[in-house]
């Protein structure tokens, strides 16, 4: 289904035709003017150059074209040579219904939907989540709902941090806590237990301690690296711990994730990469890519045309160990194998954006993609608190993420209680869905690569440009239609009023927003857009009697109208990640 842009340029270029110029300077756009007109075209200003007229006759000629087209009401040149246009009702709300009846709303698939694999969370295992991995998550869940919307096949993959240092010191502080485990005998045998020796209490206590330690004790840090070395050879009761250390996480990570609605397809780790690392140079050396740089093995990735200079990526170090860069381009190939994706984004802190860069050139140089493959790296910036600094807890430690949605569920919740917005059994309900819309509109509305400041007063307010603010525009419009009645094979009507036609027009701008969303890896445009909306959909109901319409037709037009906003809005929220409560 077309766009209605796309619709109304045809007509102004077919206009530009039939008076002799050139349809392509008929191009229309929205108004940056809405009291003087709904949409304008500005073609006739560099047209008059390449016809040596004045750009306010050549405008008053397609004018003339235009006069009995039943798209506008209103078609007006006005000087120096602006095209002015409003549609008409009829026309409108025609267009309108087909959006009502057509599949997505008549948004059409991308034409080159493909496999997208989507790496954002970031979790490490035997650490809690933090306010770190708030971003990645919101925003890494809403891309790939997206993605998904726009025809492709997605793959969230959490990307684990499984493999590196912290699984040595985890070994080192427990083996100083329980020499006695078996784990630490390289002469025993037998099995393994199955229970850990250890709870998530106990692991979000050792890991803390073994880290603050390392930083102290030198020798300490020694045994840790000492140990993670082995964990990474293969020792068979530094394995046992490690696989004890990812059945305690992992369940913990997902009730985490759960609670901000947010899942993945993949739950991979640095450690799924490992048996690729071995091929991969194999092959890098096979086609020359590998070289020797200081007793290190490198890919130089620097470019001719780079105005600045871009480090070789460093894949093995002289001492042998391999890196980050090393796992994530082993992830590559890993990717490339199991899902031959066409699209790989990565949702990291935008401080990673040189590491990707190498990244992404040595994938290239050696082949681990094919030539069309996207690689991109979605960078966000930080969640900061009031003083502009990043956020931290009163007592000055980073935040631990259950601890942040716990604080603004009790804040949500006080309000809700409060205003008695709902009783009894919906409270927690209700609560849960207000709360995780604060949260997630209070970062999406904010462009990835923008820094922002949490701000829980303003996140939950119940006006302006908020997530509980969209959630009361939706379950408003929900009672309406429950008190109405059968509503679902309503028709779109000719709008009667000026508030029913804004209304209609902010509804057309649903395929750009969303576009420019998937386009962009932007969930913020989507947000702007549904704030806009909502604020028409309010004033319309705001001006309009709409139950108590005496006139039925008319009455049947007004519930056709807000039932294809609220379907239009709950769209857009699922694509942010978040619903809408029954009630508020």
């Amino acid at each position: 289904m077309d766009k209605l842009l796309t619709i109304i340029s045809e007509h102004v270029c077919a206009a530009f035709t039939a008076a002799g110029y050139d349809a392509a300077y008929g191009r229309v756009t929205v108004s940056n003017r809405p009291d003087l007109c709904e949409y304008q075209c500005n073609g006739a200003m560099p047209a008059a150059k390449a016809y040596r007229k004045a750009p306010i006759q050549i405008a008053n000629d397609v004018a003339a074209q235009l006069a009995d087209d039943a798209a506008f009401s209103e078609v007006q040149a006005v000087a120096p040579g602006f095209l002015n246009l409003r549609l008409t009702p009829d026309f409108l709300a025609k267009y309108l219904e087909q959006t009502r009846t057509a599949e997505r709303f008549g948004l059409e698939p991308d034409p080159k939907a493909c496999t997208v694999v989507i790496d954002y969370g970031g979790a490490n295992v035997a650490k809690p989540l933090h306010i770190g991995h708030l971003r990645s998550a919101i925003i890494g869940e809403s891309l790939k709902r997206i993605q998904r919307f726009f025809g492709n096949e997605t793959v969230g993959d959490t990307h684990l941090g499984d493999w590196g240092l912290q699984m040595g010191l985890v070994i080192a502080e427990l083996q100083e806590r329980q020499p006695e485990l078996c784990y630490f005998d390289e002469n025993y045998t037998g099995p393994y237990p199955t229970e850990a020796p250890f709870t998530i209490s106990d692991l979000e206590k050792i890991y803390p301690a073994a880290s603050a330690k390392s930083k102290e004790d030198e020798a300490f840090a020694t045994r840790a690296h000492d140990a993670t070395v082995m964990f990474q050879q293969g020792r068979p009761g530094y394995r046992a711990l490690w696989r004890h250390i990812m059945n305690v996480s992992l369940p913990d990570l997902k009730k985490n994730y759960d609670s901000l609605g947010v899942s993945f397809e993949a739950w991979l780790g640095e450690s799924d990469a490992q048996p690729y690392i071995p091929e991969m140079l194999r092959q890098m050396d096979q086609k020359g890519v590998l070289v020797e740089s200081e007793g290190a093995r490198v890919i130089e990735v620097q470019e001719p045309t780079d105005t600045k200079e871009v480090p070789p990526c460093i894949l093995i170090k002289s001492d042998g160990a391999t890196l980050y860069a090393t796992t994530d381009l082993a992830t590559i190939k890993q990717r490339m194998e199991t899902w031959n994706p066409g699209r790989i984004l990565y949702v990291v802190d935008k401080r990673q954006s040189l590491h990707f860069e190498q990244v992404f050139r040595s994938a290239r140089k050696a082949g681990l993609v094919k030539p069309e493959t996207e690689l991109r790296h979605i960078g966000f910036g930080t969640m900061n608190g009031k003083d502009g600094k990043p956020f931290k807890t009163r007592a000055g430690g980073v935040m631990r993420l259950e601890t942040l949605v716990a604080e603004i569920t009790d804040f949500v919740r006080a309000k809700v209680e409060e205003n008695n917005l709902v009783t009894g059994e919906d409270v927690e309900n209700t609560t849960a869905k207000i709360a995780l819309a604060a949260l997630k509109y209070g970062d999406l509305m904010n462009a990835p690569t923008k820094d922002y400041v949490f701000d829980l007063d303003r996140f939950a307010a119940f006006e302006g440009n908020t997530g509980p603010y969209i959630l009361y525009t939706i379950v408003r419009i929900k009672s309406i239609l429950a008190r109405f009645g059968a509503w679902e094979e309503l028709s779109i009507a000719a709008p009667e009023t000026p508030e029913a036609k804004d209304l209609m027009l902010a509804l057309t701008r649903l395929p750009d927003a969303l576009e420019l969303a998937y386009r962009d890896c932007a969930p913020n445009t989507i947000c702007a857009y549904i704030y806009e909306l909502a604020g028409f959909a309010n004033k319309f109901y705001h001006e309009t009697r709409i139950l108590a319409e005496e006139d039925k037709e008319k009455q049947k037009g007004y519930i056709a109208l807000i039932a294809l906003t609220k379907r239009v809005l709950e769209t857009c929220i699922d694509l942010l990640g978040f619903e809408a409560p029954e009630k508020m």
